[in-house]
């Protein structure tokens, strides 16, 4: 299976997660409340993670642990970060584009669960 077919599979899968989650929850928990349920959804649905995953910084040579972590990082191949805010902002879209960067990993959605649909706070990235 080519790689594009691959991750738009796996995205569909992820997508329907989300969706699921959202459906049953609704807007206005904390973040880690739709972290902890997607998780599991991810689960139920066979799929590979890891949450917070530790993403350390490569600088002149040295890898150093400066507390980032990234949300859920899905089969190694999609980054996901969560959200629960009024709004995603340009910072939220900068942190998700540099754990991809630091993580060397070409995928990655930025879903914000504080949205009566969750079309509106769903966005894609690609490297």
């Amino acid at each position: 299976m080519d790689e594009k077919r691959k991750f738009s599979e796996l995205s569909n899968k992820v997508i329907g997660c989300a969706i699921e989650v959202h459906k049953t929850l609704g807007p206005g928990l904390l973040e880690s409340a739709y972290q902890q349920c997607l998780c599991h959804e991810l689960r139920l649905n066979n799929l590979s993670f890891e949450m917070e995953k530790p993403q350390p910084v490569r600088y002149k040579g040295c890898r150093l642990d400066c507390g980032y972590r990234i949300d859920i990082l899905i089969e190694e191949e999609i980054i996901v970060e969560l959200k629960s805010v009024e709004k995603i902002k340009p910072i939220h879209e900068a942190q998700i584009l540099s754990y991809m960067k630091l993580a060397e990993i070409k995928y990655g959605f930025l879903i914000n669960f504080n949205v009566p649909l969750l079309k509106e706070g769903l966005k894609s990235f690609v490297l």
